[in-house]
């Protein structure tokens, strides 16, 4: 059995990146708040979104880093060091482009996979040792950069997608927190 104590969704800070596929992460912890009645609010110190809560029988903390996805580290470990919240206990969500848009992974223990969000917490936290969820975004099309196609808007079909995902994801979160990681991944990880 795993304790769940925090759960960070991933993106950038401000209108101009609400629903764009850098902020699945964060979309989805919007998506936790709401189903569960936790309420997020702005917390300076700890320059994030952050509420408290019953989660699936646990008592959570949910954040939303306002910093930049580049340093989204700063927030992960402060909340981690205040409350004593051990790497293990420590579920992040973000976005992946070689994933189609819909599909999620888990991880346990790697390394960032060119995301520079999960480096920053990487190296905040001084360890890998912490439970990824990747979630689909989908590949640029044409000729498209990356970086453009990372801050482009969801379309609708692809929002629907999405947010089943994100059933998933909370299922994934439950096995988790009763059987652990190796469990949790292999519902996860199998198509």
């Amino acid at each position: 059995m795993a304790d769940v104590s925090l759960i960070v969704g991933l993106g950038n800070p401000g209108p101009r990146y609400e629903l764009t596929r850098h902020n699945a992460g964060a979309g989805f912890v919007e998506y936790l708040a709401n189903r569960f009645g936790v309420v997020l609010r702005d917390e300076a110190r700890f320059r994030g979104r952050m509420g408290r809560g019953e989660v699936l029988g646990h008592d959570v903390r949910l954040l939303i880093p306002t910093t930049y996805m580049n340093l989204s580290g700063r927030p992960v470990q402060s909340i981690a060091a205040y409350y004593q919240i051990p790497p293990e206990n420590v579920i992040v969500i973000h976005d992946d482009m070689d994933l189609e848009v819909g599909r999620v992974k888990m991880v346990y223990n790697r390394g960032p996979g060119g995301h520079n969000g999960i480096k920053s917490i990487i190296d905040c936290l001084g360890t890998k040792e912490f439970v990824r969820i990747r979630l689909g975004i989908g590949r640029p099309p044409g000729q498209m950069a990356a970086s453009a196609f990372v801050l482009s808007k969801f379309k609708e079909d692809e929002i629907r997608s999405l947010t089943e995902s994100f059933d998933k994801i909370l299922q994934a979160i439950r096995i988790f927190s009763l059987e652990g990681v190796a469990e949790s991944m292999k519902f996860m990880n199998t198509k």
